[in-house]
């Protein structure tokens, strides 16, 4: 039971992901001002910083994370595909992290933690700011109740 209308897709921020690749661009920039300068063959570090910026750009740019009532996906990758699903009653706690450049684009952190031996935690990184807190908690009390598990401590 996949019903569209209730899941939720997130993707990291262009922003976030360009704040990720500024020390690559920074190198190639440094290698290509060094190879100008002193070294012309030094232009071929400049230009596989920059490719490995490019490349690490459009990974984070690709990453999905798709929160359905059941369960939580994060489908990562360009050339090969990783496909991670945890199930919503497995989430135990959550915590959002927001540091100050985050605050200025109004992005967030969301680090969820699971009883998942494969995934104790789950990061969802860069994504914009909501209430997607409330409405997994919401959903993992839906799913624990569904699903008849109650917590022991």
């Amino acid at each position: 039971m996949n019903n569209s209308e209730t899941d939720i897709q997130l993707r990291p921020s262009p922003i976030f992901a360009f704040f990720h690749i500024i020390a690559f661009i920074s190198c190639a920039i440094a290698f290509l001002w060094l190879a100008n300068r002193y070294y012309p063959t030094l232009i071929w570090f400049s230009l596989f910083s920059m490719a490995f910026g490019i490349y690490r750009y459009i990974f984070i740019r690709r990453v999905i994370y798709l929160v359905t009532p059941q369960y939580i996906r994060i489908t990562r990758g360009i050339f090969f595909k990783t496909i991670d699903t945890i199930e919503l009653f497995r989430v135990k706690d959550y915590i959002i992290t927001e540091p100050f450049l985050l605050q200025i684009f109004r992005l967030m952190d969301l680090h969820l933690k699971t009883t998942d031996p494969e995934n104790p935690v789950i990061w969802l990184r860069g994504i914009p700011q909501s209430n997607i807190i409330d409405i997994i908690r919401e959903r993992v009390l839906e799913s624990r109740q569904h699903n008849r598990i109650f917590e022991i401590n």
